[in-house]
């Protein structure tokens, strides 16, 4: 893995250095293989870019370059330039949560700076042909932070009495809860809405499709589309 960028400008040089190139390219030089397709390796994209920008964090609950306050986030993108996915952001907490605010969440943290890396998604493209796209550094804007944070508070009030049944994927305007686990008996420990100890499945914040689409369209002046599906 290279070395961890010493600057912004350092980083964003290595950022824009891979821009154009293939996986297989990418993965060559960093000695990597290419797997046939991301369904068990679903993290494999994330690693690549890891290892030729230098972040160091891996799953650790900090930025991936700690020492630069900013985060890196691959997007898969269509042919159309609009995001293909809902991005992760970080685990839920669902114990441990009183008195925890906004400014010192992990949601704000993960996002307060971040290096969105655009690579392309099509199913139809062989994952060695996939190519990265332009790098975009992006912190948000006060309105988008504003709505972050009342998602943000939104969800975790409901986490803090227990509501898990009663959280659905159309809660949230920018970012939503949903289970992030690699099976149903991954459970972890939380409260119901009587504050018994109950067993259930971890959760972990995304940001919406339409939301990376606005984030998107303002740096590379795409139109937005009408869709609401995530």
């Amino acid at each position: 893995m290279k070395s961890e960028p010493k600057s912004e400008q350092e980083l964003l040089e290595r950022a824009y250095d891979i821009a154009g190139l293939t996986f297989q390219e990418l993965a060559d030089e960093a000695g990597l293989r290419v797997p046939m397709d991301l369904k068990r390796d679903k993290g494999w994209v994330g690693q690549l870019l890891e290892w030729h920008l230098g972040a160091s964090a891996g799953s650790k609950p900090q930025q991936d370059f700690a020492q630069l306050g900013i985060e890196l986030k691959s997007i898969p993108i269509g042919h159309n330039g609009r995001p293909l996915e809902t991005t992760f952001v970080c685990v839920a907490p669902l114990t441990g949560i009183h008195g925890l605010d906004w400014a010192l969440s992990h949601v704000r943290n993960k996002l307060s700076k971040v290096l969105w890396i655009p690579v392309e998604g099509e199913r139809e493209i062989p994952l060695a042909e996939r190519r990265v796209g332009m790098p975009l550094l992006w912190t948000p804007s006060p309105e988008q932070e504003a709505v972050l944070r009342q998602d943000w508070e939104e969800l975790m009030e409901m986490i803090a009495f227990g509501q898990f049944d009663k959280i659905t994927a159309r809660h949230g305007e920018a970012l939503h809860l949903r289970p992030k686990a690699a099976n149903s008996r991954a459970l972890t420990e939380a409260y119901n809405a009587n504050g018994k100890p109950i067993k259930t499945l971890p959760r972990g914040f995304y940001l919406r499709t339409q939301f990376t689409e606005q984030i998107l369209a303002e740096q590379y002046a795409l139109p937005l589309s009408n869709d609401n599906d995530d």
